[in-house]
């Protein structure tokens, strides 16, 4: 009754642990765990309690599951018999298939055990073969890389067959059927070398280089002169440049003035608002010559002079607007006429103001 006691008892102890979650890598390496046992014998063997130890050899499956086959000899001790038969010691050797369930696996890891097989339970008066199950909990504990502590309590049936009352075995025991108590305590070492993790493959996105434009195929500015050939990018809209793409001269079309006299209109103003901000966003810092020219109407003198006047007047408002270029107002009046001052479309040519870069 003590011992069936005592076996509950630590059957409740195992089972008291808290679960708790922990991530582990799987380590699917056969395994071997030699082992000692001490068995709490049943009362009917009328045996001593037992001592011994086996060899299992395993294999982890997955996170939770192992499969293991176990060896396993042990030792009752020696009795005297009651009856007048012989004494001697009694003796178990056999074997089961074991499969546990890993509660959690860590460092320190809980698990329930089940298994069944084959005993052969060896006294004075002869051999038995019988059936034996187990079940119990029990738990490895990691001491360093690769070897783990194990130990587990188990409840044992064993049925030993064609046993009956009319053959009493030297032990003095009439049954059959015993329930006994294990405590197994051993080592679990591992065969081989632990499979390296394997690491999580991360998808880089494909980065395709963004394509360089060609630069002999571009002109930003519109002057005429690829994107790599152009020394002077941003040249102002209009302008005739040279083989550098720097402007030579730019003929400020639009530009009218108050009938025979220098002062702008309002709408030439506007179009040297524009001219002035071209030259200050992309400045080139050659001096800037401002040619004024009329048509033939007038003597040489007078549209010699009226051209100067208007010419220093455009150098004015240019400067009023910010432009930084050093200007220098010439008026050269009817003297280079670029279209036919016969017609009154070519008169309206000549009459121009232009914006000449020195180099």
């Amino acid at each position: 009754m003590i011992k069936k006691t005592l076996t509950a008892a630590a059957l409740a102890t195992l089972m008291t642990p808290v679960l708790a979650q922990a991530n582990s890598d799987v380590d699917t390496r056969w395994y071997v765990a030699p082992y000692g046992s001490f068995v709490l014998t049943d009362e009917n063997r009328n045996s001593n309690d037992g001592w011994g130890g086996g060899l299992a050899v395993g294999k982890m499956l997955d996170e939770h599951f192992n499969v293991e086959l176990k060896g396993f000899y042990q030792d009752y001790g020696r009795t005297s018999s009651t009856l007048g038969m012989n004494s001697g010691g009694t003796n178990m050797a056999g074997g089961t298939a074991d499969l546990q369930y890993y509660f959690f696996r860590d460092k320190f890891s809980p698990y329930a055990v089940i298994g069944a097989g084959a005993a052969s339970t060896s006294m004075p008066n002869g051999d038995k073969i019988g059936f034996i199950g187990e079940a119990g909990l029990g738990a490895t504990y990691e001491i360093c890389e690769g070897f783990f502590l194990r130990s587990d309590v188990r409840y044992r049936y064993n049925n030993n067959f064609s046993n009956n009352n009319s053959n009493v075995f030297a032990n003095n025991s009439t049954s059959s059927d015993f329930n006994e108590m294990i405590v197994n305590v051993g080592f679990v070492i591992p065969l081989g070398e632990k499979a390296e993790k394997p690491q999580p493959k991360i998808e880089l996105p494909v980065v395709h280089p963004t394509p360089v434009p060609d630069c002999s195929t571009r002109d930003d500015d519109n002057d005429g002169i690829n994107n790599c050939l152009d020394q002077c990018p941003g040249t102002i809209t209009g302008a005739k440049v040279d083989a550098h793409g720097c402007p030579i001269s730019l003929e400020i079309k639009g530009v009218q003035f108050k009938y025979d006299s220098a002062e702008l209109t309002q709408n030439a103003k506007v179009i040297l608002d524009g001219v002035a901000k071209s030259l200050i966003a992309y400045p080139q810092k050659n001096d800037l010559e401002v040619q004024g020219h009329t048509s033939s109407e007038g003597s040489d003198a007078y549209n010699l002079r009226l051209s100067q006047k208007r010419s220093q007047s455009v150098a004015n408002y240019l400067k009023l607007k910010g432009v930084s270029n050093k200007l220098t107002a010439h008026g050269y009046g009817e003297s280079q006429p670029i279209a036919d001052n016969s017609t009154e479309t070519g008169k309206e040519r000549n009459r121009r103001v232009e914006l000449i870069w020195i180099q």
